[in-house]
């Protein structure tokens, strides 16, 4: 009789476990999903600053048309993405270099860099980029959480057996950080 009980102890520990360890990967997967939002409603939220920046930029920059369609395009772009977080992630690289592309050109125009509304337009997109930044960190870690436990055992079974696989990172191509530094030391 105590063989039976060892055996069916030694069951319900493998059940539970199992239960356990799949509960921990669909609460994992629903952590992503739910920073994936956080990221969302930011993109969102520059999306929403960008059309009221432009006009003001259009109103002194007149004929840099090109640069204004370009950050348009981009833009829309970006918002029409609804793939994978690195299909938004290359939508969001056009976005951001078309923007660098429109603060270059408002470098010539000193009466639009004083301008009231266009400082409180480029105030507020900075902090919705730190915004984007912070929401991108959080979810690459639950990616990275997830991941992990999709990949080692024993976890890795279970999420085989419940087709749990591994999601993307959210990396957006930042050329600035990448650059190497230009140090000159004459005029």
């Amino acid at each position: 009789m105590i063989p039976i009980y060892v055996i069916l102890g030694v069951v319900a520990f493998v059940l539970f476990w199992g239960i356990g360890m799949y509960n921990s990967l669909i609460r994992t997967r629903q952590h992503v999903k739910e920073s994936w939002s956080a990221i969302d409603t930011e993109l969102k939220r520059r999306y929403n600053l960008i059309p009221n920046l432009l006009e003001t930029v259009k109103g002194y920059a007149t004929h840099e048309s090109e640069t204004l369609e370009a950050v348009v395009q981009a833009r829309n772009n970006a918002v029409a993405s609804t793939g994978s977080p690195g299909q938004q992630a290359q939508d969001e690289n056009m976005l951001v270099g078309a923007l660098r592309q429109l603060f270059a050109v408002v470098e010539a125009y000193p009466d639009l860099k004083a301008n009231e509304n266009f400082l409180h337009m480029q105030r507020e997109l900075t902090v919705t980029e730190d915004r984007i930044q912070a929401a991108r960190r959080f979810y690459n870690a639950n990616v990275r959480t997830l991941n992990t436990k999709v990949e080692v055992f024993p976890s890795n079974m279970i999420a085989s057996m419940f087709a749990i696989t591994q999601d993307e990172f959210f990396e957006v191509e930042d050329a600035a950080v990448r650059e190497v530094p230009k140090v000159s030391f004459t005029d």
